[in-house]
């Protein structure tokens, strides 16, 4: 394998595996190993089980910020990985689904699909975010960086008159998959009902439902402190200000629980980035078939097929080391992915190469996006990857 794929996720202690501990756990059919780390803690019975999922909070993270003593780090059991790429759409959804990313197919934010023949934001489901041709800055910083204003990228328009990300790609999540074997569990995230939409909202709901008399499982979600870093970075005041108040806020609630494991764990972690836009790279794109999809740290380019061989050489005068540039067959063979068996679209949907960033390179297809989110992940480095498993049991 190349060298520089020495940071991918260890497929055998991942999210993946975490969610089949729980399934192990409550009954239902397992698709992957099981995680050792949480199993220890499995093993017990408790009324209550809990995986809190705070987005981007990785071990990185909790040391830049967080004192030793601290209720979340003197609780950390571990550091495991999360899944490639390590970003919210392919971490959450392994983690709801006990899949590896090659098995379900929610790769990045923004999915090709072949049966469109487009890029979709899976999430929101909308065309791929673009920018305006002709588009200029509109205003300067006073550094004398250029700034780009909203105004200069398309009005969005939905991909489809359906959501195509669960039409192409479907899968069960954890909570029917558990609810379906006899046991009881229950979502607390702002996408699935009751649709709490603040994190005391959800915080409220975990704890009302642990004082419900029947064991259950518990999977709750929130999208700090990744919203934050994404707008100021992983140093920045706001950052510290919002972990600090998550781990306040999750430490009163679990101080309320009895007869519970209470897990908190991350989907990736997050680094700050240095940004740049592929449209001041025309070079690049006139290569390109379409805009790359995924993400901008690990972009999924189609190339004409009269540059495909010079290609390489393109992309590498531009990027030099930055990125590692693999093609589409390397990368089903390396199982970059996951180890699972390949969702029947993937080869369709990946593109000739993939392009991985390995430095704190960044490559977006807006310059407002560029712009704005100095903060990102979707990277082949290890401090993107390794996340912690916080493990609380109130007797």
């Amino acid at each position: 394998m190349n060298a520089k794929l020495r940071d991918l996720p260890d497929y055998e202690h991942c999210l993946v595996n975490l969610a089949n501990s729980v399934l192990k756990k409550f009954g239902a059919k397992t698709t992957a190993a099981t995680l050792p780390l949480a199993d220890q803690y499995l093993g017990r019975d408790y009324k209550n089980v809990v995986v809190l999922l705070l987005d981007a909070m990785g071990i990185s993270i909790l040391e830049k910020h967080l004192v030793e003593d601290g209720f979340f780090r003197s609780h950390l059991a571990g550091a495991y990985d999360s899944v490639y790429p390590p970003t919210t759409v392919a971490a959450t959804t392994s983690i709801l689904s006990g899949l590896y990313p090659n098995e379900h197919g929610w790769l990045g934010w923004d999915m090709y699909y072949p049966q469109l023949d487009k890029n979709v934001t899976v999430f929101t489901n909308q065309e791929q975010l673009s920018e305006k041709a002709g588009a200029l800055p509109t205003d300067t910083y006073p550094d004398g960086r250029v700034k780009w204003a909203e105004d200069s990228l398309v009005d969005g328009k939905p991909a489809a008159d359906f959501n195509a990300g669960f039409k192409y790609t479907p899968y069960r999540n954890i909570v029917d998959l558990i609810n379906d074997t006899g046991g009881r569990a229950y979502a607390a995230m702002p996408f699935l009902p009751p649709y709490p939409q603040t994190f005391e909202a959800i915080l409220e709901r975990v704890e009302t439902l642990c004082k419900e008399p029947e064991k259950k499982f518990i999977y709750a979600y929130w999208n700090e402190p990744d919203s934050t870093m994404h707008k100021t970075g992983t140093t920045s005041d706001a950052t510290h200000e919002m972990i600090t108040k998550l781990e306040k806020m999750v430490e009163e609630t679990v101080s309320k629980l009895s007869d519970t494991l209470f897990l908190i764990t991350a989907d990736h972690s997050h680094v700050d980035c240095e940004n740049n836009c592929i449209l001041d790279y025309p070079e690049i794109m006139d290569c390109l078939v379409r805009m790359p999809s995924l993400e901008p740290r690990t972009l999924n380019l189609f190339v004409k097929e009269e540059c495909k061989e010079a290609f390489p050489e393109v992309f590498k005068k531009h990027f030099g080391d930055d990125f590692l540039l693999l093609t589409k067959e390397e990368v089903l063979a390396k199982k970059v992915f996951g180890t699972g068996k390949d969702h029947k679209e993937l080869e369709a949907m990946l593109g000739d190469f993939v392009a991985f960033s390995v430095t704190e390179k960044a490559l977006f297809n807006t310059h407002i996006e560029a712009q704005e989110m100095p903060g990102g992940h979707a990277g082949l480095t290890r401090e993107e990857i390794e996340i912690p498993l916080i493990v609380i049991v109130k007797e």
